[in-house]
């Protein structure tokens, strides 16, 4: 794990909490974790995977590993690591932590916590399916390319607003799972994805 890119985002990111801010329940927003797994490679993914199609939130759309926050979770990496755990069978055993970026707002209400962690190049994913119907692993420096990002206007009825989302392949990637990895790939390659909006701030 001695490539210089995770050298580089170890000494950038902002460094993980030992405790969530907060008592449970006590937050502005209800808060969540979720995990940005790194593959231990030169050329990095990232895994994700495919919400799964009988849920009421989401249904189908690309998400990382995650979820909110439980009582005996006393950090958002341990939010973040229990539920990849759980979801895709990525152990905290297995995943060493890099760091996290800002927790994100979400228009559904959440303050998503990202933690960035380096797992091995092959892991042996487990998907629940409960969770998701798929899990698959995408370079890192996809999510850079200017040619595949774009905003688009959306609306909830209430107000518009700029979402990123980008099209790989079949899939269209969008929302908050789209704001971490433009987020992440403008620390990590510079990309200079222009999100126009703080996403540490109500949508």
């Amino acid at each position: 794990m001695e490539h210089t890119l995770f050298n580089y985002l170890r000494e950038t990111l902002l460094p993980l909490e030992d405790v969530w801010p907060g008592t449970i329940g006590s937050a502005a927003h209800p808060q969540a974790g979720v995990l940005v797994g790194l593959t231990d490679e030169a050329e990095p993914r990232v895994v994700l995977g495919r919400r799964a199609a009988h849920l009421s939130l989401h249904p189908g759309e690309i998400a990382f590993p995650g979820g909110k926050r439980e009582l005996e979770d006393a950090s958002p990496w341990q939010t973040a690591a229990r539920e990849a755990g759980e979801e895709v069978g990525l152990t905290p055993s297995i995943s060493s932590a890099l760091g996290r970026l800002e927790p994100l707002l979400t228009r559904t209400g959440f303050e998503v916590y990202p933690c960035v962690a380096v797992i091995p190049a092959d892991p042996q994913l487990r998907v629940d399916p409960g969770e998701f119907d798929s899990v698959f692993l995408s370079r890192l420096d996809t999510f850079a390319d200017k040619t595949l990002y774009r905003l688009e206007v959306m609306s909830d009825g209430a107000r518009q607003r700029k979402v990123p989302h980008y099209q790989v392949g079949d899939d269209n990637i969008w929302g908050v799972t789209a704001a971490v990895l433009a987020l992440l790939v403008n620390v990590a390659y510079d990309a200079d994805l222009d999100l126009q909006r703080d996403w540490t701030q109500t949508p």
